[in-house]
């Protein structure tokens, strides 16, 4: 294996958002698109941090409040904000963020384990912090906040 080749597999890329004035990061191989904020179309019956439905050259998909998710009352800024087109095994929505700052190059080993409370966001949600340019970065477990059981659920 060549050097290159082996650096290769050490390397991550990572999409980098701001929200609620904290910086996350998803595995840019999550991210299909990032896309500007767009009219809503609320569907009932859903769980209340889902927003409701956009039309996405075509296909329907379900968007997130990712505030509203983490437990958050903060108020996203339209001017800034974008939806983040994420996807993890069959489930697709987009995550309603600040702003989508960067895609950064990390190794993969410095993925450290997520600490016992970190900010506003339930350790569950947390697969990893990741320092980067004296910043440390939160990185989302997708799985668990794409939950396809959660996300079905109505409100109460």
């Amino acid at each position: 294996m060549t050097t290159e080749i082996a650096e290769a597999a050490l390397s991550q890329q990572l999409i980098v958002f701001q929200l609620n004035e904290e910086e996350f990061a998803l595995d840019v191989s999550q991210v299909k698109s990032i896309e500007r904020i767009q009219p809503v179309t609320r569907v009932p019956g859903t769980a209340s941090f889902v927003k409701g439905v956009i039309n996405l050259r075509g296909v329907i998909t379900p968007v997130i409040d990712l505030n509203e998710r983490f437990g958050s009352d903060a108020e996203v800024t339209e001017k800034t904000a974008k939806i983040i087109i994420a996807a993890i095994n069959d489930v697709e929505a987009g995550l309603i963020v600040d702003e989508a700052n960067d895609v950064i190059d990390i190794l993969a080993d410095s993925i450290e384990a997520p600490p016992e409370a970190e900010g506003n966001v339930s350790a569950e949600y947390i697969k990893g912090v990741v320092k980067h340019n004296g910043k440390i970065l939160i990185l989302l477990n997708l799985d668990k906040v794409l939950n396809p059981d959660e996300l079905r659920a109505t409100e109460k």
